[in-house]
């Protein structure tokens, strides 16, 4: 056996300064051109080339920049675009499919696997047909090319074909016993012939992710696994496969790949440890390369070097050749701790974004190849989390919480004390953030106006949203979060327990970016956090106000998170510190509370088997969190954006008494999912999507809700968008917001009659 190299599997495309953002942007905004974004794009590309050769990676990844999300990029690549989009072209068609455009909806998109990325949801039918869409330039080749120019020999990344249908759904129009599994030979073609491309132009080695082989896969899928990887093996002349998997344990999908042709297997030992038992079990790879996932491509903290080192020393007997690598892409973490000089010493010494993870890998390459004194000067972070006894004694005597009252006599003391109408209307929580708000916040935080004049910036903001939704006449009213820079972040800052970042910057999609905050140590709640505001709201409008908070799940997933004791504990301190906060809240004249968890869905462990404990103390701490309130305050919840199929029984368990959800872009699916399962609480499917510009008609949204209908009976059924209007501008949601009422009230109508 030999180690002769290092990788890494992927990097952060948004630019240290998130300048593929703002150049994005520009562009959408008219103020910059298409050659003008192309050359920002080239500018970052050869910074992340540069940055990984200098650092010493043996081999370096490319095509792993999209301007908008890497799956998309594959249905362009080959040719998998709806009929909705062919009459537009090139930036226009792609920017299309990700955001919509006038009359066109966008595809719908989703959580990709278990983490805070979103990717767009290939929409497939049996009459795609593939092809490879630019034989002569195509990105995977065209960024290899600019590579090369720039002396840097790269590893060209694609989704893999697997793992690329069993992402996709099939076309709206499609027939119900369709599956885009049902078109793999014709997309195995089409990567055959990318691949004898790329080996035309010397590309030596090419990277195919399947990270779908950490789910459960049936017989069926392992057997077109290996129809994929055993028909591009036998190509006469192709480059060398590394076929590589993350997120988890890979289970039969390992001897399937075992018995194939592919040159070399990425397996992720720090989320799947039981890789390196299972590759031990089918007698190792001895002619094979395995690039071992040995530093965490996903969390912050510093590697265990010496654990990481033992593990490729195990190795070392069962592969021809070992690679240390990360376990996954560092698109999930921020660029350098070079742009956080003001954290905490003792903080800051626990952790490692990309480019120290990098430095990681390296320096495990030169210890496999030199010896372990390599790493002696990296020996792991000593410093340990924060304990607080006082929360742990709250929580032990606390137990589950206090149960609440059946859903009925909730309801009904709900109806009293709330008096709202059939097809009550409502907004997720957050309303455009303009740019007054954004240079006040700024502003305040460099310390350039004080805290009387941003306070009575954020007043006059709360004002004008209050006044302009019961203009608009909804029934139930939010504050709309000018004082929140991120839904989790905000919270986060006000914990103690939780350190923020200034530019720990992270793609979620798109040009959405967010800083995930690191959760190193017990957390608790020194004082309230929203209930100033919240009241303030209350006091300008005439109408019920929500209070907003982020739920448990949500806090941990969208977070950095300590890796020393099980995330159930964890949840049930953060619970707890919100618990408090509805207690105030409630207290304090609020009689309707919402408790966003998004990410509920997103934390689902990818193998089956581990689900039930999951959710267990997922609906745990939520329910820990609500379960203080009196029958007639009405606990929301939020959720967005993911596949709810697998977790539709714990969102009842939730207990909430509203639950609103993602639709538009699923078409309602998740409703009649709901009804199948007995969900017999409140339920806001949102009819229109946030993430696109267009302004949905009054027609639209009626039809929606008319859907909606045949699911759920209308004393149980609310009227609101999918998500949160932070991303949008005043110009499209106060239109839509007026065409979502219109729509209600058109529906009630019919409804009396």
């Amino acid at each position: 056996m030999t180690t002769k190299t290092t990788t890494v599997l992927g990097y952060p495309r948004i630019g240290p300064d998130r300048e593929l953002k703002r150049a994005t942007e520009s562009y959408w905004a008219g103020r910059l051109d298409a050659a003008a974004l192309h050359e920002t794009a080239a500018d970052l590309r050869r910074g992340v080339w540069e940055e990984l050769r200098d650092a010493g990676v043996g081999q370096i990844p490319s095509n792993t920049f999209s301007f908008y999300d890497h799956v998309l990029d594959t249905s362009v690549l080959v040719d998998a675009v709806p009929g909705r989009f062919r009459h537009l072209d090139g930036l226009d068609a792609y920017f299309a499919m990700a955001r919509g455009a006038a009359g066109v909806p966008a595809l719908e998109m989703t959580k990709w696997f278990d983490t805070n990325y979103h990717y767009l949801v290939p929409e497939l039918g049996p009459d795609t047909r593939f092809r490879l869409a630019d034989p002569a330039g195509f990105k995977p080749l065209a960024e290899y090319r600019e590579a090369k120019a720039l002396g840097v020999e790269t590893r060209p990344v694609l989704v893999g074909p697997l793992t690329y249908l069993l992402l996709a759904k099939p076309a709206p129009d499609a027939p119900a016993d369709f599956r885009p599994l049902d078109l793999l030979d014709a997309l195995v073609e089409v990567y055959a012939e990318i691949l004898e491309r790329l080996a035309g132009a010397g590309v030596q080695w090419v990277q195919l992710d399947e990270p779908a082989l950490a789910a459960d896969r049936t017989d069926a899928e392992l057997a077109a696994l290996r129809r994929v990887y055993d028909r591009l093996g036998e190509l006469a002349a192709r480059p060398r496969l590394l076929v590589a998997t993350y997120f988890g344990e890979i289970g039969g999908a390992l001897p399937v790949l075992a018995a194939t042709r592919v040159e070399a297997i990425g397996l992720d030992f720090v989320a799947g440890p039981g890789n390196l038992e299972a590759l031990a079990g089918i007698g190792g790879l001895p002619r094979r390369t395995v690039v071992a996932g040995l530093v965490d491509g996903r969390n912050v903290w510093r590697a265990d070097l010496r654990g990481a080192l033992s593990t490729a020393a195990a190795l070392l007997g069962l592969a021809g050749e070992v690679v240390p690598a990360t376990s996954c892409s560092l698109l999930h973490v921020p660029i350098s701790l070079d742009a956080e000089p003001d954290l905490e010493p003792d903080v800051r010494a626990r952790l490692a974004f990309a480019r120290e993870k990098t430095a990681e890998v390296v320096l495990l390459g030169r210890a496999l190849a030199e010896g372990q004194e390599v790493i002696a000067g990296h020996a792991a972070a000593t410093a340990a989390p924060r304990v607080d006894n006082r929360v742990r004694a709250r929580l032990d005597a606390l137990g589950a919480g206090t149960p609440r009252a059946s859903r009925e006599a909730r309801a009904a003391a709900q109806r009293r004390s709330l008096g709202l109408p059939v097809l009550a209307t409502t907004t997720i929580g957050s309303f455009p953030q303009t740019d007054d708000v954004r240079k006040a916040r700024a502003a305040h935080r460099a310390g350039r106006i004080g805290v009387e004049e941003y306070e009575a910036a954020m007043r006059a903001e709360i004002d004008r949203v209050i006044a302009l939704q019961e203009d608009i006449g909804l029934d139930v009213l939010v504050h709309g979060e000018p004082e929140r820079n991120d839904m989790v972040q905000y919270f986060a800052e006000q914990l103690d327990g939780y350190a923020a970042t200034v530019n720990g910057w992270v793609q979620s999609y798109g040009t959405r970016c967010v800083r995930p905050p690191i959760l190193h140590g017990d957390v608790t709640r020194p004082e309230p956090m929203t209930v100033r505001w919240t009241t303030y709201a209350q006091s300008r409008g005439r109408r019920p106000v929500k209070g907003m908070l982020t739920g448990p799940v949500t806090m941990l997933a969208w977070s950095f998170v300590r890796d020393d004791q099980p995330l159930a504990d964890t949840a049930r301190q953060v619970a707890l510190a919100l618990r408090d906060e509805i207690r105030d809240l409630e207290s304090a004249g609020i009689g309707v509370i919402q408790v966003d968890e998004p990410a509920l869905r997103e934390l689902l462990p990818l193998r089956a088997a581990d689900r039930a404990a999951y959710l267990d103390w997922a609906v745990g701490a939520f329910r820990l969190a609500t379960s203080g309130v009196a029958d007639g305050t009405q606990i929301h919840t939020h959720m967005c954006y993911s596949e709810f199929g697998d977790v539709i029984g714990a969102i009842g368990d939730l207990d909430a008494d509203v639950t609103s959800v993602e639709a538009a872009r699923s078409h309602m699916e998740l409703v009649d999912d709901l009804r199948r399962a007995g969900y017999a609480a409140g339920i806001g499917p949102g009819v229109y999507d946030i993430h696109s510009p267009r302004v949905p008609s009054a027609d639209e949204m009626t039809g929606a809700l008319h859907r909606a209908l045949r699911a759920v009976p209308a004393d149980r059924l609310w009227v609101n968008p999918d998500c949160g209007l932070k991303t949008r501008g005043y110009a499209e949601v106060e239109p839509a917001l007026r065409n979502m009422v219109e729509a209600a009230g058109r529906v009630r109508a019919a409804l009396d009659d």
